[in-house]
């Protein structure tokens, strides 16, 4: 199952900091964190003792790949460890995320920062990994222990327990903002050019002639700072050669009246037939 936005065609975006999930609970956690991933261009997903074993077969499996929504190639490729020292033995910096102080004296950094810094130890040819903990009680001491730094994430104190999928997301954002860039998928497309100011005052002679002809401005002695008025609406608008032509067209049918096709379907137009009511 594929979301809008998925293009295949598209050249596909990999590598990134290693995502390690400690001892995940919910096989469909895992595949709501490959969906993450994926949308940001994060490749290697290593999994630590996941609770419910990996889900290759039946339920697990359908929830899983279900909850991946097309990323289900990460799921595929996902690593297996026994524990965190094996998963995280290859890399040459590890962050630890977490909610709350853990009095072990590492830097604490928001994601965006991290993430900047991670972006450039990996383009020098550096292996990063961002290590998560199970869903309801996070990492425990000794596994923040085996990270170099933390990671926590600016949100409201009073309720700072993340899903572990949002704490992916959230990461994975900004991992891909500092590693590619701000640059949107797409932007507005301009159809039409910028209006010339020749047809913008076209526009407007002919429009403020139809209000004084039809008795707009009143009373006289205001018709000055009216029109101001009238043309500043339309200057704010910045409009384009085509809402020029729009806007003439539409005054132009109001002042002249229907056209004469318009007025031939009105007298055609067959008459509306009463439903017959039984007699009594």
């Amino acid at each position: 199952m594929t979301g809008a936005g998925t293009d295949r065609t598209r050249p596909e975006i990999t590598g990134g900091p290693a995502i390690i999930l400690v001892r995940p609970q919910l096989a469909v956690n895992i595949g709501m964190c490959a969906r993450a991933m994926a949308n940001f261009g994060l490749s290697d997903l290593r999994l630590v003792n996941p609770r419910e074993g990996w889900p290759r077969t039946g339920a697990l499996r359908k929830g899983a790949y279900a909850a991946a929504a097309g990323a289900v190639h990460l799921l595929e490729g996902a690593k297996l460890f026994d524990s965190l020292e094996e998963a995280i033995a290859d890399l040459s910096f590890v962050w630890a995320t977490t909610a709350r102080e853990r009095g072990q004296g590492k830097r604490v950094l928001p994601p965006g920062v991290a993430m900047d810094e991670s972006a450039r130890a990996v383009a020098a040819g550096e292996l990063h990994g961002i290590m998560y903990g199970p869903e309801r009680t996070g990492l425990d001491n000794d596994e923040v222990a085996l990270a170099d730094a933390l990671i926590t994430f600016p949100v409201n104190p009073a309720y700072a327990s993340l899903n572990l999928a949002q704490a992916v997301l959230l990461t994975g954002y900004e991992w891909f903002r500092a590693s590619q860039g701000e640059v949107l998928p797409f932007t507005n497309v301009e159809r039409s050019p910028p209006a010339p100011r020749e047809m913008v005052m076209s526009f407007f002679e002919y429009f403020e002639k139809a209000l004084e002809e039809n008795g707009f401005f009143r009373p006289e002695t205001k018709q000055p700072v009216m029109q101001r008025n009238l043309r500043n609406i339309f200057h704010r608008m910045g409009m384009s050669e085509q809402d020029v032509r729009t806007l003439r067209g539409a005054i132009v049918r109001l002042v002249d009246g229907p056209r004469k096709e318009a007025q031939t379907r009105k007298r055609v137009r067959p008459p509306k037939v009463k439903p017959e009511t039984p007699e009594e």
